[in-house]
Protein backbone atom coordinates (compact mmCIF):
# COMPACT_ATOMS: atom_id res chain seq x y z
CA UNK A 1 0.00 0.00 0.00
CA UNK A 2 1.77 3.35 -1.05
CA UNK A 3 1.98 6.16 1.81
CA UNK A 4 -0.41 8.60 1.63
CA UNK A 5 -0.61 12.29 3.57
CA UNK A 6 -2.16 11.77 7.20
CA UNK A 7 -4.19 14.03 7.99
CA UNK A 8 -5.24 15.44 11.72
CA UNK A 9 -8.19 13.25 12.26
CA UNK A 10 -6.21 10.04 11.33
CA UNK A 11 -3.38 11.27 13.15
CA UNK A 12 -5.70 11.50 15.88
CA UNK A 13 -7.26 8.50 15.57
CA UNK A 14 -4.86 6.34 15.40
CA UNK A 15 -3.57 7.81 18.53
CA UNK A 16 -7.02 6.73 20.33
CA UNK A 17 -6.29 3.49 18.77
CA UNK A 18 -2.67 2.98 20.06
CA UNK A 19 -4.08 3.99 23.64
CA UNK A 20 -7.32 1.61 23.57
CA UNK A 21 -5.30 -1.37 22.56
CA UNK A 22 -2.49 -0.71 25.14
CA UNK A 23 -5.37 -1.26 27.39
CA UNK A 24 -5.25 -4.91 26.58
CA UNK A 25 -1.80 -5.33 28.33
CA UNK A 26 -2.26 -7.75 31.35
CA UNK A 27 -4.27 -9.83 28.66
CA UNK A 28 -1.69 -10.76 26.56
CA UNK A 29 1.62 -12.00 26.63
CA UNK A 30 4.92 -10.45 27.73
CA UNK A 31 3.55 -8.62 30.48
CA UNK A 32 5.87 -5.31 31.33
CA UNK A 33 6.14 -7.07 34.48
CA UNK A 34 7.50 -10.42 33.53
CA UNK A 35 11.35 -10.87 34.88
CA UNK A 36 13.90 -12.91 32.24
CA UNK A 37 17.18 -14.34 33.75
CA UNK A 38 19.60 -14.11 31.43
CA UNK A 39 22.34 -16.88 31.62
CA UNK A 40 25.76 -15.35 32.59
CA UNK A 41 27.42 -13.89 29.17
CA UNK A 42 31.02 -13.22 31.21
CA UNK A 43 31.15 -17.34 31.13
CA UNK A 44 31.03 -17.65 27.23
CA UNK A 45 34.28 -17.90 25.45
CA UNK A 46 34.91 -15.18 22.90
CA UNK A 47 37.31 -14.26 20.29
CA UNK A 48 37.33 -10.51 21.51
CA UNK A 49 36.99 -9.05 25.19
CA UNK A 50 32.91 -8.46 23.68
CA UNK A 51 30.50 -10.23 25.68
CA UNK A 52 27.55 -8.50 24.87
CA UNK A 53 25.98 -7.31 21.83
CA UNK A 54 22.88 -5.25 21.41
CA UNK A 55 22.09 -4.52 17.64
CA UNK A 56 18.90 -2.18 17.17
CA UNK A 57 17.63 -1.70 13.99
CA UNK A 58 15.60 1.99 13.92
CA UNK A 59 13.51 3.25 10.91
CA UNK A 60 13.54 4.57 7.80
CA UNK A 61 16.17 7.60 7.51
CA UNK A 62 19.06 7.76 4.57
CA UNK A 63 22.07 8.65 5.86
CA UNK A 64 22.33 11.94 3.93
CA UNK A 65 19.06 12.84 5.61
CA UNK A 66 21.23 12.37 9.23
CA UNK A 67 24.87 12.94 8.45
CA UNK A 68 24.24 14.53 5.38
CA UNK A 69 26.86 17.38 6.79
CA UNK A 70 29.26 15.46 9.14
CA UNK A 71 32.78 16.41 9.00
CA UNK A 72 34.57 14.08 7.33
CA UNK A 73 31.66 11.76 6.15
CA UNK A 74 30.47 11.34 2.42
CA UNK A 75 27.70 13.37 2.58
CA UNK A 76 25.68 16.25 0.68
CA UNK A 77 23.69 19.06 1.13
CA UNK A 78 22.28 19.30 -2.39
CA UNK A 79 19.78 16.81 -4.26
CA UNK A 80 19.27 16.04 -7.10
CA UNK A 81 15.59 15.57 -8.63
CA UNK A 82 15.02 14.93 -12.39
CA UNK A 83 18.50 15.94 -13.24
CA UNK A 84 18.20 19.11 -11.43
CA UNK A 85 19.68 20.01 -8.17
CA UNK A 86 18.13 20.53 -5.18
CA UNK A 87 19.02 22.51 -2.35
CA UNK A 88 18.47 19.93 1.03
CA UNK A 89 16.18 21.79 3.77
CA UNK A 90 15.90 21.41 7.55
CA UNK A 91 13.98 18.60 8.51
CA UNK A 92 11.40 19.01 11.15
CA UNK A 93 10.90 16.59 14.07
CA UNK A 94 7.30 15.59 12.59
CA UNK A 95 6.31 15.02 9.28
CA UNK A 96 2.78 15.54 7.29
CA UNK A 97 2.87 12.02 6.38
CA UNK A 98 4.83 9.20 5.11
CA UNK A 99 6.97 8.64 2.18
CA UNK A 100 6.96 5.71 -0.51
CA UNK A 101 9.96 2.95 0.37
CA UNK A 102 8.97 -0.14 -1.02
CA UNK A 103 10.28 -1.66 -4.10
CA UNK A 104 9.41 -0.10 -6.70
CA UNK A 105 9.67 3.12 -5.01
CA UNK A 106 13.73 2.02 -4.07
CA UNK A 107 13.86 1.53 -8.30
CA UNK A 108 12.16 5.04 -8.96
CA UNK A 109 14.58 6.59 -6.28
CA UNK A 110 17.54 4.90 -7.71
CA UNK A 111 16.76 5.82 -11.49
CA UNK A 112 19.37 3.57 -12.82
CA UNK A 113 22.19 5.17 -10.31
CA UNK A 114 20.81 8.67 -10.85
CA UNK A 115 19.88 8.58 -7.30
CA UNK A 116 17.30 11.81 -8.90
CA UNK A 117 13.71 10.12 -8.55
CA UNK A 118 12.80 11.00 -4.57
CA UNK A 119 10.14 13.16 -5.21
CA UNK A 120 7.43 10.99 -6.44
CA UNK A 121 4.15 12.08 -3.74
CA UNK A 122 3.15 15.31 -2.13
CA UNK A 123 4.76 14.88 0.66
CA UNK A 124 8.24 13.63 -0.63
CA UNK A 125 8.44 16.44 -3.12
CA UNK A 126 8.90 18.72 -0.04
CA UNK A 127 10.53 16.30 2.99
CA UNK A 128 12.93 13.45 0.56
CA UNK A 129 14.95 16.40 -0.29
CA UNK A 130 15.96 17.49 3.82
CA UNK A 131 17.86 16.83 6.27
CA UNK A 132 19.06 17.43 9.78
CA UNK A 133 21.55 19.61 11.61
CA UNK A 134 23.66 18.57 14.71
CA UNK A 135 21.54 20.08 16.70
CA UNK A 136 18.89 18.24 15.84
CA UNK A 137 20.35 14.89 16.63
CA UNK A 138 22.50 15.90 19.11
CA UNK A 139 23.76 13.10 20.93
CA UNK A 140 24.05 10.45 17.18
CA UNK A 141 26.35 13.08 16.54
CA UNK A 142 28.22 13.14 19.72
CA UNK A 143 28.45 9.84 19.37
CA UNK A 144 29.76 9.57 15.71
CA UNK A 145 32.24 11.75 17.64
CA UNK A 146 33.31 9.62 20.24
CA UNK A 147 32.74 6.33 18.74
CA UNK A 148 32.54 4.86 15.25
CA UNK A 149 30.47 6.53 12.26
CA UNK A 150 29.76 3.96 8.90
CA UNK A 151 29.23 5.84 6.14
CA UNK A 152 29.36 2.93 3.72
CA UNK A 153 26.40 1.16 5.16
CA UNK A 154 23.79 -0.27 3.29
CA UNK A 155 20.33 -1.69 4.03
CA UNK A 156 20.90 -5.55 2.86
CA UNK A 157 17.82 -5.29 0.15
CA UNK A 158 16.09 -3.25 -1.72
CA UNK A 159 12.80 -2.86 -0.60
CA UNK A 160 10.97 -1.56 2.67
CA UNK A 161 11.54 -2.72 6.11
CA UNK A 162 10.34 -6.59 5.92
CA UNK A 163 12.70 -7.83 4.16
CA UNK A 164 15.22 -5.86 6.44
CA UNK A 165 14.39 -7.39 9.97
CA UNK A 166 14.79 -11.00 8.68
CA UNK A 167 18.44 -10.06 7.33
CA UNK A 168 18.98 -8.50 10.51
CA UNK A 169 17.86 -12.11 12.43
CA UNK A 170 19.37 -14.60 9.75
CA UNK A 171 21.14 -13.20 7.13
CA UNK A 172 18.72 -13.76 4.14
CA UNK A 173 15.19 -12.47 3.39
CA UNK A 174 13.81 -15.98 2.39
CA UNK A 175 13.74 -14.24 -1.44
CA UNK A 176 11.31 -11.71 0.03
CA UNK A 177 11.76 -8.08 -1.31
CA UNK A 178 8.80 -5.98 -0.15
CA UNK A 179 5.95 -6.64 2.84
CA UNK A 180 3.23 -8.43 3.04
CA UNK A 181 -0.26 -7.41 1.11
CA UNK A 182 -2.78 -6.74 3.69
CA UNK A 183 -6.63 -5.98 2.34
CA UNK A 184 -8.99 -3.58 4.62
CA UNK A 185 -10.49 -6.64 5.91
CA UNK A 186 -7.85 -8.97 6.53
CA UNK A 187 -6.16 -5.97 8.84
CA UNK A 188 -9.73 -5.74 10.62
CA UNK A 189 -9.41 -9.16 11.69
CA UNK A 190 -6.50 -7.64 13.82
CA UNK A 191 -8.11 -4.20 15.23
CA UNK A 192 -11.68 -6.34 16.08
CA UNK A 193 -9.32 -8.62 18.56
CA UNK A 194 -7.45 -5.58 19.87
CA UNK A 195 -4.26 -6.63 17.81
CA UNK A 196 -2.12 -4.92 15.66
CA UNK A 197 -0.72 -5.71 12.34
CA UNK A 198 1.76 -8.55 12.17
CA UNK A 199 3.90 -9.60 8.90
CA UNK A 200 4.29 -12.75 10.78
CA UNK A 201 2.95 -16.20 10.96
CA UNK A 202 0.08 -14.91 12.58
CA UNK A 203 -1.31 -13.06 9.58
CA UNK A 204 -4.90 -13.31 8.93
CA UNK A 205 -5.66 -16.30 6.29
CA UNK A 206 -4.85 -15.92 2.57
CA UNK A 207 -2.00 -13.09 3.63
CA UNK A 208 0.80 -13.38 1.17
CA UNK A 209 4.29 -11.98 0.48
CA UNK A 210 5.96 -12.03 -2.77
CA UNK A 211 9.25 -14.76 -3.30
CA UNK A 212 11.94 -13.77 -5.71
CA UNK A 213 13.09 -16.56 -7.48
CA UNK A 214 16.27 -14.35 -8.81
CA UNK A 215 16.00 -10.43 -9.57
CA UNK A 216 12.19 -9.69 -8.39
CA UNK A 217 9.27 -9.49 -11.24
CA UNK A 218 6.89 -6.94 -9.66
CA UNK A 219 3.26 -8.38 -9.44
CA UNK A 220 4.61 -11.98 -11.07
CA UNK A 221 6.30 -13.91 -8.46
CA UNK A 222 4.59 -16.33 -6.44
CA UNK A 223 3.16 -14.87 -3.29
CA UNK A 224 3.78 -17.57 0.05
CA UNK A 225 2.65 -16.79 3.64
CA UNK A 226 5.08 -14.89 5.78
CA UNK A 227 5.81 -17.95 8.21
CA UNK A 228 9.43 -19.24 7.02
CA UNK A 229 11.42 -22.17 8.04
CA UNK A 230 15.36 -21.02 7.43
CA UNK A 231 17.66 -20.77 10.43
CA UNK A 232 18.61 -17.98 12.31
CA UNK A 233 21.13 -16.70 14.47
CA UNK A 234 19.18 -17.19 17.40
CA UNK A 235 19.08 -20.78 16.20
CA UNK A 236 22.69 -21.25 16.13
CA UNK A 237 23.50 -19.37 19.47
CA UNK A 238 20.85 -22.23 21.18
CA UNK A 239 22.53 -25.05 19.32
CA UNK A 240 26.03 -23.67 21.30
CA UNK A 241 24.07 -22.92 24.58
CA UNK A 242 24.10 -18.91 24.27
CA UNK A 243 21.43 -17.10 25.34
CA UNK A 244 19.88 -14.21 22.82
CA UNK A 245 16.96 -11.87 22.99
CA UNK A 246 14.64 -10.14 20.79
CA UNK A 247 12.96 -7.02 22.14
CA UNK A 248 9.83 -5.92 19.95
CA UNK A 249 6.71 -3.95 20.30
CA UNK A 250 3.64 -6.87 21.50
CA UNK A 251 1.08 -7.94 19.09
CA UNK A 252 -0.92 -5.58 20.39
CA UNK A 253 1.23 -2.60 19.44
CA UNK A 254 2.32 -0.71 16.75
CA UNK A 255 5.12 -1.72 15.85
CA UNK A 256 4.56 -5.79 16.36
CA UNK A 257 5.19 -5.79 12.75
CA UNK A 258 8.81 -5.59 13.16
CA UNK A 259 9.14 -8.50 14.97
CA UNK A 260 11.26 -10.75 12.65
CA UNK A 261 10.67 -13.80 14.75
CA UNK A 262 7.06 -13.80 14.51
CA UNK A 263 7.82 -14.83 10.87
CA UNK A 264 10.07 -17.51 11.54
CA UNK A 265 8.04 -20.93 11.75
CA UNK A 266 10.12 -23.43 14.66
CA UNK A 267 10.09 -20.18 16.65
CA UNK A 268 6.82 -18.58 16.83
CA UNK A 269 5.45 -22.01 16.82
CA UNK A 270 7.14 -23.13 20.00
CA UNK A 271 8.33 -22.10 23.34
CA UNK A 272 11.25 -20.69 22.01
CA UNK A 273 9.04 -17.38 20.98
CA UNK A 274 8.30 -17.08 24.59
CA UNK A 275 11.90 -17.60 25.73
CA UNK A 276 13.32 -15.44 23.85
CA UNK A 277 11.25 -12.97 22.46
CA UNK A 278 10.56 -9.71 25.49
CA UNK A 279 8.57 -6.29 25.57
CA UNK A 280 10.77 -3.73 24.34
CA UNK A 281 9.06 -1.58 26.69
CA UNK A 282 11.36 -3.67 29.49
CA UNK A 283 14.45 -2.93 27.58
CA UNK A 284 15.89 -0.50 29.26
CA UNK A 285 14.55 -2.19 32.82
CA UNK A 286 16.45 -5.31 31.72
CA UNK A 287 20.05 -3.38 30.93
CA UNK A 288 19.92 -1.57 34.22
CA UNK A 289 19.45 -4.94 35.81
CA UNK A 290 22.76 -6.04 33.87
CA UNK A 291 20.19 -8.91 32.38
CA UNK A 292 20.84 -8.99 28.86
CA UNK A 293 21.94 -12.22 27.43
CA UNK A 294 24.98 -12.42 25.13
CA UNK A 295 23.10 -11.45 22.07
CA UNK A 296 20.32 -8.86 21.83
CA UNK A 297 18.38 -7.80 19.05
CA UNK A 298 15.70 -4.75 19.80
CA UNK A 299 13.52 -3.20 17.51
CA UNK A 300 11.54 0.17 18.49
CA UNK A 301 7.60 0.81 19.07
CA UNK A 302 6.22 2.35 16.07
CA UNK A 303 5.57 5.82 17.50
CA UNK A 304 9.82 5.79 18.96
CA UNK A 305 11.31 4.96 15.81
CA UNK A 306 11.92 7.84 13.77
CA UNK A 307 9.33 6.35 11.13
CA UNK A 308 7.54 8.90 9.20
CA UNK A 309 5.11 10.64 10.25
CA UNK A 310 6.60 10.18 14.28
CA UNK A 311 9.09 12.49 16.05
CA UNK A 312 12.81 12.11 15.30
CA UNK A 313 13.28 13.93 18.73
CA UNK A 314 11.21 11.27 20.58
CA UNK A 315 13.25 8.77 18.79
CA UNK A 316 16.47 10.19 19.54
CA UNK A 317 15.82 10.48 23.05
CA UNK A 318 14.77 6.95 23.32
CA UNK A 319 17.95 5.39 22.21
CA UNK A 320 19.42 7.60 24.21
CA UNK A 321 17.76 6.25 27.29
CA UNK A 322 19.00 3.26 25.71
CA UNK A 323 22.42 3.92 25.45
CA UNK A 324 23.03 5.58 28.89
CA UNK A 325 21.61 2.72 30.60
CA UNK A 326 24.81 0.45 29.33
CA UNK A 327 26.91 3.30 29.96
CA UNK A 328 25.58 3.84 33.42
CA UNK A 329 25.07 0.30 34.10
CA UNK A 330 27.01 -2.98 34.85
CA UNK A 331 27.24 -4.06 31.02
CA UNK A 332 29.21 -0.92 29.82
CA UNK A 333 33.09 -2.27 30.29
CA UNK A 334 32.07 -5.19 28.04
CA UNK A 335 29.42 -4.56 25.60
CA UNK A 336 29.00 -3.15 21.50
CA UNK A 337 25.98 -1.34 20.67
CA UNK A 338 25.42 -1.33 17.05
CA UNK A 339 22.42 1.21 15.76
CA UNK A 340 21.04 1.36 12.27
CA UNK A 341 18.00 2.47 10.20
CA UNK A 342 16.24 0.04 8.63
CA UNK A 343 16.09 1.47 5.29
CA UNK A 344 16.24 4.94 3.55
CA UNK A 345 12.42 5.79 4.40
CA UNK A 346 12.11 7.97 0.78
CA UNK A 347 14.98 10.43 1.73
CA UNK A 348 17.23 11.33 -0.37
CA UNK A 349 20.81 10.10 -0.88
CA UNK A 350 23.50 10.40 -3.21
CA UNK A 351 25.49 7.38 -2.98
CA UNK A 352 24.55 4.52 -5.67
CA UNK A 353 24.13 1.27 -3.81
CA UNK A 354 26.03 -1.70 -4.69
CA UNK A 355 24.46 -4.58 -6.25
CA UNK A 356 26.16 -7.82 -4.74
CA UNK A 357 23.30 -10.02 -5.53
CA UNK A 358 19.58 -10.24 -7.22
CA UNK A 359 18.29 -8.56 -3.84
CA UNK A 360 20.48 -5.92 -2.74
CA UNK A 361 21.95 -3.65 -0.97
CA UNK A 362 19.49 -1.21 -0.73
CA UNK A 363 20.13 2.53 -0.38
CA UNK A 364 22.73 3.91 2.11
CA UNK A 365 21.76 4.16 5.69
CA UNK A 366 23.46 5.01 8.77
CA UNK A 367 25.77 2.89 11.32
CA UNK A 368 26.65 4.14 14.82
CA UNK A 369 29.25 1.59 16.48
CA UNK A 370 29.14 2.43 20.28
CA UNK A 371 31.55 0.36 22.76
CA UNK A 372 34.53 1.23 25.18
CA UNK A 373 36.68 -0.73 22.72
CA UNK A 374 35.55 1.24 19.54
CA UNK A 375 38.17 3.93 17.98
CA UNK A 376 37.32 6.94 19.15
CA UNK A 377 35.91 9.54 16.22
CA UNK A 378 36.68 6.87 13.31
CA UNK A 379 34.59 7.81 10.32
CA UNK A 380 34.71 4.35 8.45
CA UNK A 381 34.51 4.23 4.88
CA UNK A 382 34.85 0.35 4.23
CA UNK A 383 30.93 -1.15 3.03
CA UNK A 384 28.68 -2.41 5.18
CA UNK A 385 25.27 -3.92 5.63
CA UNK A 386 22.98 -5.30 7.86
CA UNK A 387 24.78 -8.81 7.63
CA UNK A 388 27.90 -7.42 9.06
CA UNK A 389 26.44 -7.41 12.56
CA UNK A 390 25.91 -11.05 11.81
CA UNK A 391 29.19 -11.42 10.98
CA UNK A 392 30.57 -9.76 14.22
CA UNK A 393 28.29 -11.89 16.01
CA UNK A 394 29.64 -15.16 14.47
CA UNK A 395 33.11 -13.99 14.32
CA UNK A 396 32.83 -13.52 18.38
CA UNK A 397 31.15 -16.59 19.35
CA UNK A 398 32.74 -18.95 16.88
CA UNK A 399 29.24 -19.19 14.95
CA UNK A 400 29.49 -20.83 10.98
CA UNK A 401 28.67 -17.94 9.02
CA UNK A 402 25.09 -18.61 7.88
CA UNK A 403 24.92 -17.30 4.50
CA UNK A 404 27.02 -16.10 1.70
CA UNK A 405 25.79 -12.67 2.62
CA UNK A 406 27.38 -12.83 6.09
CA UNK A 407 30.53 -14.79 5.23
CA UNK A 408 31.32 -12.06 2.42
CA UNK A 409 30.83 -8.67 4.48
CA UNK A 410 32.66 -7.04 7.08
CA UNK A 411 32.68 -7.94 10.17
CA UNK A 412 33.76 -4.26 11.55
CA UNK A 413 36.59 -5.71 13.73
CA UNK A 414 38.71 -2.87 12.60
CA UNK A 415 36.39 -0.12 13.91
CA UNK A 416 37.65 -1.62 17.10
CA UNK A 417 40.62 -1.67 19.49
CA UNK A 418 40.82 -4.23 21.47
CA UNK A 419 44.15 -3.84 23.02
CA UNK A 420 43.75 -0.55 24.39
CA UNK A 421 42.22 -0.24 27.40
CA UNK A 422 38.75 0.24 27.61
CA UNK A 423 37.02 3.95 27.51
CA UNK A 424 35.24 5.45 30.23
CA UNK A 425 31.33 5.65 29.30
CA UNK A 426 29.77 9.13 28.46
CA UNK A 427 26.29 9.34 29.04
CA UNK A 428 24.51 12.21 27.91
CA UNK A 429 21.33 14.08 28.35
CA UNK A 430 18.52 14.20 26.21
CA UNK A 431 17.52 16.49 23.70
CA UNK A 432 14.94 19.19 25.17
CA UNK A 433 12.20 20.78 23.32
CA UNK A 434 10.73 17.84 21.63
CA UNK A 435 7.34 19.08 19.96
CA UNK A 436 3.95 17.57 21.16
CA UNK A 437 4.31 14.09 23.17
CA UNK A 438 5.81 11.06 22.39
CA UNK A 439 2.90 8.81 22.16
CA UNK A 440 0.29 11.23 20.85
CA UNK A 441 0.61 12.04 17.19
CA UNK A 442 0.86 15.70 16.63
CA UNK A 443 0.09 17.99 13.35
CA UNK A 444 2.49 20.40 13.20
CA UNK A 445 2.13 22.95 10.47
CA UNK A 446 3.98 26.31 12.29
CA UNK A 447 7.40 23.61 11.52
CA UNK A 448 5.95 22.92 7.99
CA UNK A 449 7.05 24.67 4.44
CA UNK A 450 4.19 25.21 2.05
CA UNK A 451 1.96 23.30 0.75
CA UNK A 452 1.72 21.75 4.12
CA UNK A 453 2.51 24.78 7.06
CA UNK A 454 3.85 28.65 7.06
CA UNK A 455 7.05 27.53 7.52
CA UNK A 456 9.76 29.10 5.80
CA UNK A 457 12.62 26.41 3.78
CA UNK A 458 15.78 26.45 5.85
CA UNK A 459 18.90 25.07 4.26
CA UNK A 460 20.80 23.39 7.04
CA UNK A 461 24.39 24.95 5.05
CA UNK A 462 27.63 23.10 3.54
CA UNK A 463 29.21 19.79 5.50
Amino acid sequence: MPPVEISRREFIQGSMAAAAAAALAACTHGSSTTTYVSQDPLHVNTHWPVKRVIYLMMENRSFDHMFGTFPGANGATIGVSAGQEVPLIRAPQWLPGDLPHDYPASLRHINGGAMDGFADTKVSKVFAYSQYAEEDLPNYWRWAREFVLADNFFASALGNSFPQHLYMIAGQSGGTYDAPGQSPGQLKERTDKGLAKTWGCDVPEGVLVAVANGVPRLGKDDGVPPCFTFKTQGDQLTDRNIDWAFYAARDYQVGYIWNAYAAIDHIFHSDEFGNHVRPVDNLVRDIKAGNLPAVTWATPRYELSDHPPWSTCYGHNWVTEIVNAVMQGPMWEHTAIFITWDEWGGFYDHVPPPKVDDLGLGIRVPLLVISPFAAKGLVDHEQGEFCSVNRFIADNWGLPHLTGRVARTTNYAHAFEFAKKPRDPVPLPPKPACRGEPFKALHDPDAWPSPFGDASPEPVGSP
